[in-house]
């Protein structure tokens, strides 16, 4: 591994859409930019990958067949490493595509290739992270992915969680489904945080099991318009997971604390809906 490689393992991480300034779902713009979908530079870095990953790692995969072989469909997964985003696209059936931080694709130079090659060979979807805007952008790149009829994986904790423990969902998944008619594949993942633990550069050879559970249709829930619905939806996807996950559950949203006396007040007496 290549020093840039190092790097970009290090301090890779996905797009989160956790902010409490962010856009309201009912903001978002009804016709989302459409996004690239995965080309030839994808294919190129699947053909090669895939093989290396499964002879390398030998990861167990159960319940592949629960992803549907075409249409709208969202992989929700917990979350315990950077190596997530690779491993999920190298075992699904289907062309996945999940959101990475712009700066991943506009460096300059070799490692700006490196960089550039090496996320959208994993089907990675470039947009700003924050709150507000930005996170109505990364909302907009899922659900233009998904109107493409595509696979789209996210994150529902919002980022990893370093605990080990299984964090509270946040609503953004919820909203692309009932927008969208997507089906939520829940996906469980054991394992990754050892192929890569915090801190570490240099992924180390450790088994991994990947379980797909059974397509969620959430429709009954309600429309995307209602908070209610979009809370229900959300819990019924993190129960799916946890019970592929075995996790322990942090019954808490996965966020640094609120500072100052004034905000730790506001925040616990008028909570706001994490999307």
């Amino acid at each position: 591994m290549t020093g840039a490689d190092a790097e970009l393992k290090d301090n890779a991480e996905t797009i989160t859409i956790d902010s409490e300034e962010q856009a309201a779902p009912d903001d978002v713009q009804d016709e989302p930019e459409r996004v690239k979908r995965p080309g030839f530079v994808y294919f190129l870095g699947y053909g090669i990958m895939a093989p290396v990953a499964r002879i390398v790692f030998r990861p167990k995969i159960i319940g592949r067949e629960n992803i549907p072989a075409t249409g709208r469909v969202i992989l929700a997964s917990n979350h315990l490493s950077f190596i997530d985003s690779i491993v999920i696209p190298l075992v699904a059936t289907r062309r996945v595509q999940f959101l990475a931080k712009s700066t991943y694709f506009t460096g300059t130079g070799f490692k700006g290739w490196v960089s550039r090659t090496f996320f959208t060979a994993i089907g990675a979807i470039g947009v700003e992270r924050g709150a507000g805007q930005a996170a109505q952008v990364a909302l907009d790149a899922g659900r233009s992915v998904l109107d493409a009829e595509g696979a789209f994986a996210i994150y529902p904790e919002g980022t990893r969680s370093l605990d080990g423990r299984l964090y509270k969902g946040r609503t953004g998944v919820a909203w692309l489904a009932l927008t969208t008619g997507a089906v939520v594949v829940p996906v469980g993942l054991i394992g990754t945080q050892e192929i890569q633990p915090v801190g570490t550069t240099v992924p180390r050879i450790r088994k991994v099991t990947v379980t797909f559970g059974e397509p969620l249709d959430l429709s009954h829930h309600g429309p995307a318009t209602s908070g209610k619905a979009r809370r229900q939806a959300t819990d019924e996807i993190m129960a799916a997971i946890h019970q592929l996950s075995g996790q322990e559950l942090a019954n808490a949203y996965n966020e640094s604390p609120p500072v100052g006396t004034l905000n730790r007040l506001a925040h616990r007496v008028f909570p706001r809906e994490r999307l």
